[in-house]
């Protein structure tokens, strides 16, 4: 399938994915417990700017403000009935951002969990799953982005609902797990076992990966996880900027722009073709990264010691492949930061 991502891929070895969303929005005025969707149609100034951010630091596509715009998750604040027309706009305001960039840039589509449990263990069923997902992406599509992106991710279930919802919408994707507990996801799927799932879909992503998760280190040893797998297809790497740190009332990430720049060349070196970051990155860390990767050479796949002696230790002894791991996973709420 030819589209601006797969055309992008074809002339380059690596690309710069953008960073965070909730972190740059809190920084324009969003309040906790917000959804930030809605300011695509009462803030759309602010909107651009955090597109802005991720162009001119260097990013070779950005994420739609459009994480949380599926029925379920805008149910909790009153605009299930407004799915189409909030990711609608996000997409719009992203197309005329790309568009004026004077380059290549890549709008894709931002769509996140919805929320619910999968049956059978929770309430939601596979077909409302699927007509949730294809119901965001017709939004998407209709504002003009070039490919949808899952993210956040905890259950396979689900990224199957969504894949089957993007097929129905005709449209190109990627997606990404988050793998948080021990280096595996909060549903228990390990690296190994994402690789398998997206080659079984009938229609498979153009890429996949990780993001956000624990840190950077953490989803370096998940980066390696994918690339051990012998994949061909693309893997995304977007980790947090660090540790987050409670300070002063807020949410504070500790990574800094130097080491969000070891982290880059590592996930390249590591295997990863789409870079970037998740919560707590900024456009000052996007432009290092971006230096990073244009200025340093290729080197050898890192160890798993050389990750931890540049960017900290593990948060788990294990990554969820080794045999007998079976550390059970812990369900929480996640969004993207």
């Amino acid at each position: 399938m030819t589209n601006a991502l797969t055309r992008l891929l074809e002339t380059r070895d690596w690309l710069l994915a953008d960073g965070a969303t909730g972190t740059n929005l809190f920084n324009m005025g969003l309040m906790s417990g917000d959804a930030p969707e809605l300011w695509n149609a009462d803030e759309p100034a602010k909107i651009k700017a955090l597109y802005q951010i991720a162009v001119d630091s260097g990013s070779d596509l950005f994420l739609t403000n459009s994480f949380g715009g599926n029925a379920s998750r805008l149910k909790l604040h009153d605009a299930q009935g407004r799915v189409r027309e909030l990711n609608r706009l996000a997409a719009e305001i992203g197309r005329e951002v790309a568009d004026a960039s004077g380059r290549t840039i890549v709008v894709a589509g931002s769509v996140g969990p919805t929320g619910d449990i999968m049956e059978p263990v929770g309430s939601l069923s596979h077909a409302d799953a699927v007509e949730m997902f294809h119901e965001q992406a017709e939004g998407l599509k209709e504002g003009g982005v070039d490919v949808l992106w899952l993210e956040t991710i905890s259950a396979p279930e689900e990224f199957r609902a969504a894949a089957e919802g993007f097929a129905l919408a005709d449209m190109p994707w990627c997606g990404t797990m988050s793998f948080d507990t021990a280096g595996r996801t909060m549903m228990g799927v390990t690296s190994a076992d994402l690789v398998k799932l997206v080659e079984d879909l009938p229609n498979p992503p153009i890429g996949f990966g990780a993001n956000c998760g624990v840190g950077a280190s953490d989803l370096l040893r998940t980066v390696l996880g994918f690339s051990a797998q012998g994949t061909e297809r693309p893997i995304i790497s977007k980790g947090n900027a660090g540790i987050p740190k409670y300070e002063h009332g807020h949410i504070h990430y500790d990574g800094t722009p130097p080491l969000m720049a070891e982290y880059a060349v590592m996930a390249r070196d590591a295997g990863a073709t789409i870079i970037g970051g998740c919560c707590g990155t900024k456009g000052e860390h996007l432009v290092a990264m971006r230096e990073a990767l244009e200025t340093r050479e290729r080197s050898e796949r890192p160890s798993l010691e050389k990750i931890t002696s540049e960017l900290g230790g593990f948060s788990s002894a294990v990554d969820g492949t080794e045999e007998g791991s079976d550390e059970a996973p812990k369900r929480r709420r996640r969004r993207r930061g």
